[in-house]
């Protein structure tokens, strides 16, 4: 049995929604895509990825091949209409089956289990993230970072063949669950606030995501904010 709550929201600074999102338990799929782009580019972006993703997985593809193709024909629109401007999108896409997930990624929109505590398992494509790893920056100091939205991957973006899909999966465990989220939430929200959040469970998940979303627009809203929180049990 899966629960699952899903929201997007524009934010307060900004005027148009970049981000996507798809969430179908009959399928097993939750996905959530970040645009970016110019005038209204990057929700096209998004949206082509999620369909793409959506409609390969459908046919039986595996996440890392339906990305693939989805960067692949994001790249092949850039090319065939020259007069659309240089967009692209991220993904954090999961994949449940009865027993065990997949999950999958680029850029930096995350995906995180939840249950008896909040455990990111996506790994950032960022410039912050490459600089940590490199002991070059505190991991404290990456949230005040002026370059934290710099990302080393997206679709569309990054050439194909250097394109790098990071992946995870493992068993799901009673009482396990995941949050799938663009980083309009992390910005905004601490790791702390959001596991608070995500561990009530006297909140259907639904309600979860809601309170995720206000706590977000209560602290500042920059950003477009979406998030996906699914319980399986």
């Amino acid at each position: 049995m899966i629960e699952f709550g899903h929201a997007t929201h524009v934010g307060l600074r900004r005027t148009r929604n970049e981000d996507t999102y798809y969430a179908d338990a009959t399928l097993g799929l939750f996905l959530v895509a970040d645009g970016m782009g110019g005038h209204l580019h990057g929700e096209v972006a998004s949206a082509l990825v999620r369909n793409s993703v959506v409609e390969l997985v459908s046919r039986g593809h595996s996440l890392a091949e339906a990305i693939r193709a989805a960067d692949e024909h994001l790249l092949a629109q850039m090319h065939d209409d020259a007069d659309v401007m240089p967009m692209g999108s991220t993904i954090a896409a999961l994949r449940l089956s009865e027993d065990s997930y997949e999950a999958a990624w680029v850029g930096d929109s995350r995906i995180y289990t939840t249950g008896s505590e909040l455990r990111q398992i996506s790994h950032d494509h960022s410039l912050v993230q490459a600089l940590v790893e490199a002991g070059q920056l505190d991991p404290a100091h990456t949230a005040r970072h002026p370059q934290r939205n710099v990302l080393t991957q997206a679709l569309g973006v990054t050439a194909a063949a250097q394109l790098h899909i990071g992946m995870a999966h493992g068993r799901v465990t009673p009482g396990m669950g995941f949050l799938l989220c663009s980083d309009g939430l992390t910005e905004d929200l601490d790791a702390a606030s959001i596991a608070r959040t995500v561990a009530r469970t006297d909140l259907a998940a639904q309600e979860c995501v809601d309170q995720l979303l206000l706590s977000a627009l209560d602290r500042g809203g920059k950003d477009n904010i979406t998030a996906i929180l699914v319980r399986s049990s």
